[in-house]
């Protein structure tokens, strides 16, 4: 993989959904305004995605926001992106042997559904599907299977060491956006220092089927063991599905991923109860470690951090992806009007105005998601019993249930403009 391009705008490192997101973001203004993107990935590029979505019992999923379809629909792949996703219709929440609890329906709040939970390979599979058919395809670039063995800053452009197969090539750009993950190798090359609080437990994932329709609910159970979060997911071969996120403690996670399949769900089901049936069927199992991550620069000259690489946060709201999401509109936003500007896309002051806007939702959203865990998690008979009078008025106290329902939907976000 040789390209012929060495010098670029925007150079994206990783193109997974929020590398693709951004470049996806961009699409309908680079042709006006002449933006040349690169992605870059480790993997290979797959051939021309499947327009048709081909569900997997075992896939990963991911929940989005109803504000993220908003999102999406200005970038224009809502609609191929809707064929495989599974609409969140009500939203139950409860504290296991406690009487504190919250229902949010979406008809109550007046659109179609609180959020949406799709499998991660359509989204990536939708996502560079439509980078690869729009109008201004020839605009992005995707160099691939290729990894960036260095980053240097310059006075006006960053350049990157680009390993492939073919050997070494020199790149460079105004722009350098790291979407490499939270375990990104060039933010730690770079010397971005980052906080982490490590909440001593581990999330099990997995796809799970109850006996009886899951009618779009999606559950929240706090348990004195971890929250568990229970998602609808589109039915399988005619099976219902959910997507299970099962919060353990450290100390109890090898025990219970050692459980045969029958036992694992004996085990969900006396954390859960039979709210959602009884479970009939599991699939594959994973797990990872719980951090509160964030990195200490998002951005400098000539750099931006995105998605992972800038924060990571506790499963229990679901709201990680979407914080991302927001964060790579906004800087599609900055990047068109910088360039509308004829202002360096690069250039340090601009860029810290777009991170200083960023601050308020990231530190709202992380702050929401750790104080939620550190609550829930908590044996204090005084906080167990503050915590479910809070859900019970929030159960009956309307304005405050749209309030919380806008905030858990993404509506109370400024939209971006993308042109």
């Amino acid at each position: 993989m040789q390209n012929q391009q060495t010098d670029y705008d925007l150079i994206i490192v990783g193109g997974g959904m929020v590398g693709a997101s951004l470049a996806a973001a961009l699409l309908p203004q680079a042709k006006a305004l002449d933006l040349s993107i690169a992605i870059i990935e480790a993997v290979p590029l797959p051939s021309m995605a499947a327009a048709e979505f081909q569900p997997s019992y075992d896939a990963r999923a991911t929940a989005l926001a109803y504000g993220s379809r908003l999102i999406y629909e200005q970038m224009g792949v809502w609609d191929a992106l809707a064929k495989g996703v599974a609409p969140i219709e009500q939203i139950h929440v409860s504290d296991k042997g406690h009487f504190g609890a919250t229902r949010l329906n979406a008809s109550e709040e007046r659109v179609p559904a609180l959020g949406y939970v799709i499998e991660n390979h359509w989204l990536g599979q939708v996502l560079l599907r439509h980078i690869q058919t729009h109008e201004a395809a020839d605009h992005v670039e995707f160099l691939c299977p290729a990894t960036v063995e260095k980053i240097t800053p310059n006075a006006q452009q960053m350049s990157l060491t680009l390993k492939h197969e073919s050997g070494e090539q020199q790149l460079s750009a105004q722009l350098v956006v790291l979407a490499d993950g939270g375990r990104s190798t060039l933010r730690e090359q770079l010397g971005i220092a980052y906080q982490e609080t490590a909440y001593g437990q581990h999330a099990i994932v997995a796809n799970i089927s109850p006996d009886r329709d899951h009618q779009g609910v999606a559950y929240e159970r706090f348990t004195d063991t971890g929250p568990m979060a229970l998602l609808p997911l589109q039915p399988q071969a005619g099976i219902a599905r959910c997507g299970l996120v099962w919060t353990v403690s450290d100390a109890q996670l090898d025990d219970i991923l050692a459980l045969d399949d029958d036992a694992f769900m004996a085990a969900v089901q006396e954390r859960f109860g039979y709210r959602a049936g009884r479970f009939i069927k599991v699939g594959e199992r994973a797990s990872y470690p719980l951090k509160l991550t964030l990195a200490d620069e998002q951005v400098r000259q000539g750099l931006v951090v995105l998605g992972n690489a800038a924060h990571a946060l506790h499963p229990i709201a679901g709201q990680g992806y979407n914080l991302a999401l927001r964060g790579v509109v906004d800087l599609a936003d900055h990047v068109i009007a910088t360039r509308k500007a004829q202002q360096p896309l690069g250039g340090l002051s601009s860029l810290q105005q777009f991170h200083t806007a960023r601050m308020a939702d990231q530190q709202r959203t992380i702050g929401l998601s750790d104080k939620t865990m550190k609550l829930f998690s908590t044996a204090n008979p005084a906080l167990a019993l503050g915590r479910d009078m809070g859900l019970q008025l929030l159960d009956i106290c309307r304005p405050a249930k749209t309030l919380f329902a806008r905030g858990a939907m993404g509506l109370d976000i400024k939209a971006p403009k993308l042109k």
